[in-house]
């Protein structure tokens, strides 16, 4: 006897909205733990938290799966325009080595081929000026990109001038995570605000003085995961992932406990489904929380590694991050072969929700290091794509703060996600289409799309 989608769907939207725990979840997360950089003590006390959810909610084998991280952090970081005595307000690169030099001032622009041409005699020994954004009109070159050719020009130090206005500076990366295990700076990479790098500007050829203090080191970290299994194909999965830690000092409302109290809702609605109406997943489903997704995605790359394997055949990843972005229209996948499979999924569903499939793979979240693997691994459709909410331009700072999560949208997230992800625990193994990707597929293909800016439109 097939399962009676119209009963499970009224329970699972009834139990994601009336019997929600969103708001309760993002006050513990944001207010009571606050920033949750990977291998703090807040983080631990976040990660115990998701586990201690699992277990109330009875999830399976709900654990800590730990790992040595290698991390780093900073203290103090100085500029100081020399001769006019002006501090600068500066906040370095994730990674960013420890500095004190002195240099004078280039304006590289957007550090574009031409810029550089014209700027040669200038650049080598100096400390380069740049917009982040890409100039107009032209054809967009990676911020990574740009960095690394500065440092092979001989820049002293690099400091990025962020777009947002109100002084306000976001943590940033240097390196390019299609390899993220190579992507450190390549030389002292700071931010300044987009006000204060008008005073730089305007001070070419001017000293100034930069102090990093930060240190490199390695430390223990834990990812969390726990599943509920499934009762016809139990060797199967899918899994339903994001990451539970921050940058520094961001206590992460959008980014990422959004996505961390997706997961725990989720399964909580799935678990309760099969506690109160004996509803089981018909493959297993994982919900996991990743650390150090801040960090190089190391969290994800460990799991990854420990749980996808030929003995777990896993179908589908997706990963929830910066959730309150926008609302949920549907899944985003890096290969087209389960296209049609999940696009007829979301139709029977009844509400519109789309497929598609990036032109890229996208190396700037958790669902990057499955894809290495060859396995298809989705993010959502709202996720930097047109028609944010405004409240999601408070990344990686101390504004992303609790009021950024959306919490009704967040409902709808919950809710969805869980009939989707029952409705495809239940189509037999058989019945999904062979995955024709493997690692040296999508190694050629990262290959062939380095010096490429993502697509997300």
């Amino acid at each position: 006897m097939g399962l009676d989608w119209t009963t499970i769907d009224r329970f699972v939207f009834g139990e994601a909205w009336t019997h929600s725990f969103i708001k309760s979840h993002a006050e513990i997360l944001c207010e009571r733990i606050g920033p949750r950089w990977a291998t703090s003590d807040n983080e631990l006390a976040a990660a115990t938290f998701i586990r201690e959810q699992f277990i109330q909610d009875g999830l399976d084998n709900p654990v800590f799966e730990d790992f040595n991280l290698p991390t780093w952090s900073h203290k103090q970081t100085l500029g100081t325009l020399v001769e006019v005595n002006k501090a600068i307000d500066l906040l370095p690169f994730n990674r960013c080595p420890a500095c004190k030099l002195t240099a004078p001032i280039v304006n590289v622009e957007y550090g574009t081929e031409n810029t550089l041409r014209e700027k040669k005699n200038e650049i080598k020994g100096a400390i380069a000026i740049m917009y982040v954004g890409f100039e107009p009109f032209s054809q967009p070159i990676p911020l990574s990109d740009r960095l690394y050719k500065l440092a092979q020009l001989g820049v002293a130090a690099i400091v990025c001038i962020d777009p947002k206005d109100g002084d306000r500076i976001e943590y940033r990366n240097a390196g390019d995570w299609r390899l993220p295990e190579q992507a450190e700076a390549p030389v002292p990479c700071v931010s300044t605000s987009r006000e204060h790098g008008s005073i730089l500007i305007k001070s070419s050829d001017k000293l100034f003085k930069i102090v990093v203090e930060a240190s490199f080191y390695k430390a223990k970290t834990q990812n969390v995961d726990a599943q509920l299994t499934g009762h016809a194909w139990p060797n199967t999965q899918l899994i339903l992932g994001g990451h539970h830690d921050t940058v520094l000092n961001s206590s992460g409302g959008n980014d990422n406990a959004s996505g961390t109290i997706a997961v725990l809702e989720t399964a909580r609605v799935l678990a309760a489904l099969r506690s109160e109406l004996g509803i089981s997943p018909g493959c297993t489903i994982r919900f996991a929380t990743f650390s150090a997704e801040e960090q190089r995605l190391a969290g994800a790359g460990e799991y990854a590694k420990q749980h996808c394997n030929p003995e777990n055949n896993t179908r589908l990843v997706i990963n929830l991050d910066e959730l309150s972005t926008g609302y949920f229209k549907g899944v985003v996948l890096a290969f087209p072969h389960l296209r049609t499979l999940i696009q007829s999924q979301l139709d029977s569903m009844g509400d519109g929700l789309r497929c598609h499939v990036m032109s890229q793979l996208d190396s700037t979240s958790d669902h990057f290091p499955f894809l290495r693997q060859g396995i298809d691994a989705a993010h959502l459709w709202r996720w930097r794509f047109h028609g944010r909410n405004a409240d999601s331009n408070y990344h990686h700072e101390p504004a992303d703060t609790l009021d950024k999560i959306n919490v009704r949208e967040l409902k709808e997230y919950v809710g969805q996600l869980s009939r989707l992800l029952l409705r495809l625990s239940h189509i037999h193994p058989k019945d999904w289409p062979t995955n024709p990707q493997t690692s040296n597929t999508v190694k050629s293909r990262l290959i062939n799309e380095r010096g490429s800016v993502i697509r997300v439109y």
